[in-house]
């Protein structure tokens, strides 16, 4: 058996990195589940997701040596999903990735059975969380919450919802134990 990809997405601001953070400190090894890094090019430390930091050579080089299963463009950054989740998948494991929403028709061309996880969060805690952490000027904060009333909603209907306008860990045990179930579901 093949694992399934679990392409998450939200608007920036929604808590999506630290979700997955949370959710993979504490995922147990009897679920098949893994979470994959991205590949950006923005110098490593500058955020709390589990990322590897690139150069824009080192990304254009590692493009040109096809070493990403995904890759898209986005506010001023280049994105990478490193082709090492092709192998976990063919594996058996579930792979979790943290996606974006412009991108969805091509993971969804490349992984027709993927889980979409949509997570959400009130306009207002996107812009204080945009603003806590601090990586964007005011002007880049508006861009990205008018980005995300541009997107919308996903295209597709989500598999799971995850409204992340609380405590972390409401939502992460709510994360965790939908990826479970669902393993455990697929494999029985």
């Amino acid at each position: 058996m093949t694992g399934r990809l679990v392409y998450v997405v939200g608007p920036s601001g929604s808590g999506k990195d630290s979700l997955l953070d949370w959710a993979r400190a504490r995922i147990g090894a009897d679920v098949p589940v893994v979470f994959a890094h991205r590949y950006i090019t923005r110098p490593e430390g500058a955020g709390w997701e589990n990322y590897v930091g690139l150069t824009d050579g080192e990304f254009a080089l590692r493009l040109a040596h096809g070493l990403f299963a995904m890759h898209w463009a986005s506010h001023s950054r280049r994105y990478g999903i490193g082709i090492e989740i092709d192998q976990w998948l063919a594996r058996g494991l579930d792979v979790v990735v943290s996606g974006s929403r412009a991108y969805l028709p091509e993971a969804l061309a490349r992984h027709p059975d993927l889980a979409l996880v949509w997570v959400t969060a009130p306009v207002e805690m996107l812009r204080e969380r945009l603003q806590r952490r601090g990586r964007e000027s005011a002007a880049e904060i508006a861009a990205r919450l008018e980005r995300g009333v541009a997107l919308g909603v996903p295209p597709r209907s989500p598999t799971m919802t995850v409204a992340n306008d609380g405590p972390i860990e409401r939502a992460g045990a709510a994360l965790l134990a939908w990826l479970a179930r669902d393993a455990a579901a697929r494999r029985a």
